[in-house]
């Protein structure tokens, strides 16, 4: 019987192993939930939404404490793809828009902002952009100090920036619609 010892000792041993391995496992998922929590919680003070939902689809969409400010300048960014393209006057207007909201060249917003410029974003950010503004307007938080008004108007010069003869067919009839359909997005009331 004197066998029997040793393997009582590695069942042990093993038996400890695999509680020491779920002990780890649990304490991720809880380390991995507080920063989930305080992740929601940055966002909700930078964004000034407090809808459970409405931060999980901003993280959902990629956006972060850092590149919330953004949100408002998708509608911009989606009159200026308009076209298929970002045009140079389009991309002018759009960071300087962007440098008087704060966004810092070289800042995560900054890279963001660039990379929309290059690669279209894709049709859910746009999709939900609106709705989530006018969630943040509806909030207070009037979307870091622009009015829908104001967003409208922006979405207006830049779909003015590029394009026409002599000033004139500058806003294609894609651009109105779509100006059209963000204006009443943005305007709604809930």
């Amino acid at each position: 019987m004197p066998d029997q010892h040793p393997l009582a000792e590695r069942g042990r041993a093993l038996e400890e192993e695999y509680f020491r391995k779920k002990d780890r496992e649990l304490i991720e998922k809880i380390q991995q939930a507080a920063a989930a929590e305080q992740a929601r919680e940055a966002l909700s003070s930078t964004s000034g939404l407090k809808d459970p939902q409405l931060l999980r689809e901003l993280g959902d969409l990629g956006f972060t404490p850092e590149t919330v400010g953004l949100l408002p300048i998708v509608p911009i960014i989606q009159i200026a793809w308009a076209e298929g393209g970002v045009s140079p006057a389009e991309r002018d207007l759009i960071v300087r828009l962007a440098r008087t909201r704060g966004v810092e060249e070289g800042s995560p917003a900054d890279r963001q902002l660039t990379e929309w410029m290059t690669t279209r974003p894709s049709e859910a950010v746009f999709a939900s952009a609106g709705r989530l503004i006018r969630a943040m307007l509806d909030a207070g938080s009037a979307a870091g100090g622009l009015s829908a008004d104001d967003l409208v108007a922006y979405c207006e010069q830049i779909a003015s920036a590029s394009g026409g003869v002599f000033g004139f067919g500058r806003v294609s009839g894609e651009e109105r619609a779509l100006l059209k359909r963000i204006a009443d997005t943005l305007k709604a009331r809930n």
